[in-house]
């Protein structure tokens, strides 16, 4: 007997859900290490049983806070379960996402080269 084959994007929409709703329990997270935080982008492995979270601060240090979000993975996961209407709730995994950082480099060097050219001009 062959199983029916998933519905198209589910991955995604499934990622995108996840997404919304970390946003909204990390709210009521009370580790101190826990800076503000953006949830960047969620990947979903094919059979839902991990999630790749990233993520980007304003306030805080990424190690930290990377490392306080794992620790809570647990706790969230827990507050994914009771909202996703889902079989399985993936483990999450949490990494700080670094390209906010590095596109803020990139435009100072952009920005450093056109007024080094303006003067050479």
């Amino acid at each position: 007997m062959r199983h029916k084959p998933s519905t198209p994007n589910r991955g995604f929409r499934v990622a995108d859900q996840i997404q919304r709703d970390l946003a909204e329990l990390l709210r009521d997270l009370k580790d101190p290490r826990i800076g503000m935080v953006t949830i960047n982008a969620v990947e979903v492995s094919p059979d839902y049983a991990h999630a790749q979270v990233y993520f980007s601060l304003l306030i805080g240090k990424p190690d930290e806070t990377e490392e306080a979000l794992n620790e809570a993975a647990g706790f969230l996961r827990n507050g994914l379960f009771k909202r996703l209407q889902i079989h399985t709730v993936p483990t999450l995994h949490f990494h700080f996402d670094r390209t906010t950082e590095n596109a803020a480099e990139l435009n100072a060097l952009i920005n450093r080269a056109n007024s080094q050219r303006a003067k050479d001009d």
